[in-house]
């Protein structure tokens, strides 16, 4: 046989072969693009509501799309969870219990533009929550308002407002309740919350935290969590050993979300990563927040749960302490309020 030469007639192989080889992989980045991955890192008690809204959210996109999505979980407590996002997590989403906790990825890393809270719905919070009070079968300490966490029979359980967005709102809750008591003002709010965590007999670092320590554990008369969390608790234990008691005024917790630019650029997942935060504010998104006791923004569903969330007279951040920005220098930056508190411990 003799050996094959190119030729003007058979320059069309290579080229064949070339264009063969193109196609490949043209096909293979197809199926890339179509199968994906995302990461929402989230706060620690948040878990059971993204196992649901997750599930919920790759049959929406299947559908709609025809490709399939894998979204991955990490939770912790808000503040540390944000800092792994500056430290190198690839976070495509972000979803926090308050907003300092996604306006440090600008500050610190400038992973997110400053304006991020303008891009989606209600300044990006598509539900709330609140401080509410769980105790003891029976409620045994006769715990009804924040005056009662003060008492010297009565210990609390509360994560550490260092590093808890959880710790933060029980901690601006105290703070809210004593400034508006008659007579109320800083003096008597630092008071008031100095007695009331020298009742707190350890300082977890997230909410999940502290509520295995309550919980399971055995430690303390009251546990101070949000709503939706303390909903987990009495799932979790149906014998009727813990009882919810929602006080008489507490504060409003705002739940913001947010894409982390740089990220999904570099993942090839914006599109994805920002219709899966825009599905929370979808009437089957709110429904899922309802089911797992978080206040959703739509009137109509909130209203469908009327009897699942009582009204309550709720106080803002802003309210209370000049809102995020000036809360965090004041109260829970290095040698503010609370560290000053709790050294006097």
């Amino acid at each position: 046989m003799k050996p094959f030469k190119h030729t003007p007639e058979n320059n069309w192989l290579p080229k064949l072969a070339f264009v063969v080889f193109t196609i490949g992989l043209l096909w293979s980045g197809k199926a890339t693009a179509a199968d994906v991955k995302i990461l929402n890192v989230s706060y620690d008690v948040t878990r059971e509501f993204y196992q649901d809204f997750n599930k919920s959210f790759v049959a929406y996109w299947k559908d709609k799309t025809s490709n399939n999505v894998t979204i991955n979980q990490s939770h912790g407590g808000s503040s540390k969870q944000a800092q792994s996002v500056v430290n190198g997590l690839e976070a495509d989403v972000v979803t926090m219990n308050q907003p300092l906790d996604i306006d440090i990825l600008h500050t610190s890393a400038k992973l997110i533009p400053a304006n991020w809270a303008t891009r989606l719905p209600n300044h990006s919070v598509p539900y709330t929550s609140t401080i509410v009070f769980v105790v003891r079968k029976g409620n045994p300490k006769n715990i009804k308002n924040w005056d009662d966490l003060i008492r010297a029979d009565v210990s609390v359980v509360i994560p550490n407002p260092k590093t808890s967005g959880n710790g933060r709102y029980s901690y601006l809750g105290a703070w809210g309740y004593a400034l508006k008591l008659p007579n109320g003002d800083e003096k008597s709010a630092r008071d008031f919350v100095g007695k009331l965590f020298a009742n707190v007999p350890v300082l977890d670092t997230g909410g999940r935290g502290a509520t295995t320590t309550f919980a399971d554990r055995g430690i303390g008369d009251v546990l101070l969590t949000f709503e939706n969390e303390a909903a987990v608790v009495q799932e979790n234990f149906t014998n009727d050993q813990l009882e919810v008691v929602l006080p008489p005024i507490s504060i409003l917790a705002e739940n913001p979300v947010a894409w982390v630019d740089r990220n999904v650029k570099r993942h090839g997942t914006e599109a994805v990563s920002r219709a899966y935060l825009e599905y929370l504010y979808s009437d089957a998104g709110q429904e899922i927040a309802a089911q797992h006791f978080f206040r959703p923004k739509n009137q109509t569903i909130l209203a469908r749960y009327a009897d699942r969330f009582k009204p309550l007279n709720l106080f803002t951040v802003d309210d209370i302490a000049g809102g995020w920005q000036k809360a965090q220098q004041t109260h829970f930056a290095d040698g503010g309020i609370f560290d000053q508190i709790y050294q006097t411990k």
